[in-house]
């Protein structure tokens, strides 16, 4: 496709990310030229015990795996059957073995790594173990790639945490090249609309557990990813932009014919880029500064999930970027927001994908010269080849044009026409300190609040003052010390049907946090992943019951009405070590701020 000159203002986020990061870009391009160089990287120069070792379970490779002259894929597998998303993963590694055998290659399954649900953990303990889960992830995965044995990776993730963490944990080991696999979602269930009402409902006292339930089950039915535009969905649009996976791959449904000619493609695709062919793409010299700035693009243009302004940093990182908060603002300024699926707008990821998908975002985007399409790529020449979607035959797949009008504007539109003319995040700065918003679902009345504060220590403590009334008016509800490092920054979704319910009530409501909310953020205004943190002297920490807060998205304004240098600070609780949290003491003590990721901070290592 024809390719429009880059947007000035997306050049130049790129100029100030590579300048920004020079030196520790070319710190960790060196680690990587070392690690290419380095006989540890050649399964070649094992020793007879090693090599012996590493084949003693290919069972029909084996003579192939120890004569060393055929590519050997290692595949990092998030497979669970409790995760939904994750479980169709548990077929998939045979079929991978199987074309990666015929297009000459071998495969092993080098490692499995743990993937929690946050659906399940929402507003219970274990959310406090989600964020760091992530940093577990990319431990795991590095560990799985620790032997020496693999000329290419096949990374099979798909949910919240696990697919930044599978990042990160490859570019942990640059010289690799490395494929992104991924499922697919479930097929459409109840309307996530319907399900939010009867949310509502039952935070009213209007419906009973079990009829709530019933509803959820509907919602939830199946194998694949959740159909909203969370944090698990929003994962497989970036993988995409960045070019990690085949285009066309992230919205197939898991068990479809197309699904499984996609499957067989990656598979040959990675023997295909792997080392030793000549021209292979290990993922520390592939993704640069401009994959990530067309990350951020791509979350903008689709309302993708607050979550990324987490994530997104810390894979940078990773790599020697540094990627900040300013970049996404700056950005935001220039991309409209082209999607409208759930929670901005009624319709899933299965209706987005039928409408056009991301063939015809990143070609609208590449058109319109807000992507930089010369980025590096798995498939192709560079992302400019990406503005495609796959075909399947009787022989497998051809890649065709994307469709160059949109078969359901009300979901998706092209940048002449958008949904908004910015981007669905925004940044959020004042006395409180530096915050994230996700505007692409609030109404314009609701943002620019102000109203008094109520301020809570816990979550659950919010609960009780709505079931006993006390949160009935104008109110900004803040739950401090739920930074990365008080308590491992939790998600506070379960709070979403409580604060609904409020402003359909008729008040002007905003949730002030130090924690997430969660990549289904909706209605609601929430300025969120407040840093500095409480637990980090924040100004968060210093807000009393009554203060008036001003939040004003338009202005990128957060801030209260008072002055908080002449108050004391408030003592953080104690985090509470049951339910496995206090095995993360550590991480939380060691735990970067918000915008630099709130976990492991990876740039202190290039510096």
């Amino acid at each position: 496709m024809i390719m429009s000159e880059i947007n000035t203002v997306v050049a130049e986020v790129i100029a100030t990310v590579e300048k920004r990061s020079a030196i520790t870009r070319q710190n960790y391009l060196d680690s990587v030229a070392s690690m290419e160089a380095d006989p540890d990287s050649n399964r070649g120069m094992l020793s007879c015990s090693n090599l012996a070792h590493a084949a003693a379970s290919a069972v029909d490779d084996q003579t192939d795996l120890l004569d060393g002259r055929k590519p050997h894929i290692g595949i990092i597998t998030a497979y669970n059957d409790m995760l939904s998303a994750h479980q169709p993963y548990e077929k998939f590694p045979a079929i991978l073995k199987a074309a990666i055998r015929q297009a000459g290659g071998t495969a092993q399954v080098a490692a499995g790594v743990p993937a929690m649900c946050d659906g399940v953990t929402q507003g219970r303990p274990g959310m406090e173990l989600s964020l760091a889960s992530r940093d577990v992830i990319a431990m795991s995965t590095a560990v799985g790639l620790s032997h020496g044995v693999y000329d290419a990776a096949l990374c099979l993730g798909v949910c919240d945490k696990i697919v930044p963490g599978l990042v990160i944990g490859a570019l942990s080991h640059g010289h690799i090249p490395v494929i992104m696999v991924p499922a697919g979602p479930m097929s459409s269930g109840l309307p996530n609309a319907e399900k939010a009402t009867h949310r509502k409902a039952f935070a009213r006292g209007e419906i009973d557990r079990q009829a709530l339930l019933q509803v959820e089950a509907q919602s939830y039915h199946g194998p694949g990813t959740c159909t909203f535009f969370g944090t698990a969905n929003s994962n497989q649009m970036l993988m995409e932009i960045m070019g990690l996976h085949l285009p066309g791959a992230a919205f197939e449904h898991p068990h479809s014919d197309l699904r499984h000619a996609l499957n067989v493609e990656t598979g040959r695709r990675a023997v295909a880029i792997s080392r030793g062919n000549d021209t292979p793409r290990p993922i520390g010299r592939m993704l640069d500064a401009r994959s990530f700035v067309n990350a951020i693009v791509g979350l903008h243009a689709t309302g993708g999930s607050t979550n990324h302004t987490l994530h997104l940093p810390a894979m940078a990182a990773a790599a020697g970027i540094d990627l900040r908060w300013d970049d996404f603002s700056k950005l935001s300024q220039v991309v409209p927001l082209l999607t409208r699926i759930y929670p901005n707008g009624t319709a899933d990821v299965n209706h987005f994908h039928a409408a056009g998908g991301m063939g015809f975002v990143t070609r609208e985007l590449l058109s319109a010269g807000l992507l930089d399409g010369s980025a590096q790529t798995v498939w192709g020449k560079s992302l400019a080849d990406y503005a495609v979607e796959p075909k399947h035959h009787k022989d497998g797949i051809t890649f065709v044009a994307a469709p160059e009008t949109s078969l359901d504007t009300a979901i998706l539109r092209p940048v002449s026409d958008p949904h908004q003319p910015n981007g669905g995040l925004a940044m959020l700065s004042g006395n409180i300190g530096r915050a994230v918003i996700k505007i692409s679902a609030v109404d314009s009345a609701y943002r620019h609040i102000t109203a008094a504060a109520a301020v809570f220590e816990k979550e659950s403590d919010v609960k009780v003052a709505f079931a006993l009334g006390e949160l009935d008016r104008d109110i900004a509800v803040v739950v401090r010390n739920q930074g990365p490092m008080a308590n491992g920054m939790p998600e506070l979704h379960s709070l979403t049907p409580i604060l609904d319910t409020l402003q359909d009530r008729g008040h002007k409501v905003m949730l002030v946090t130090d924690g997430r909310m969660s990549g289904a953020s909706g209605r609601v205004p929430a300025a969120i992943h407040i840093t500095p943190e409480a637990m980090n002297g924040g100004g968060i920490g210093r807000i009393n019951d009554g203060d008036l807060i001003t939040l004003d998205a338009t202005m990128g304004l957060l801030s209260v009405d008072a002055d908080l240098e002449d108050r004391e600070f408030t003592v953080a609780p104690v985090a509470d070590g049951a339910f496995g949290r206090a095995l993360f003491a550590d991480m939380r003590d060691y735990a970067a701020p918000a915008e630099q990721g709130g976990g492991i901070n990876m740039l202190k290592r290039y510096s």
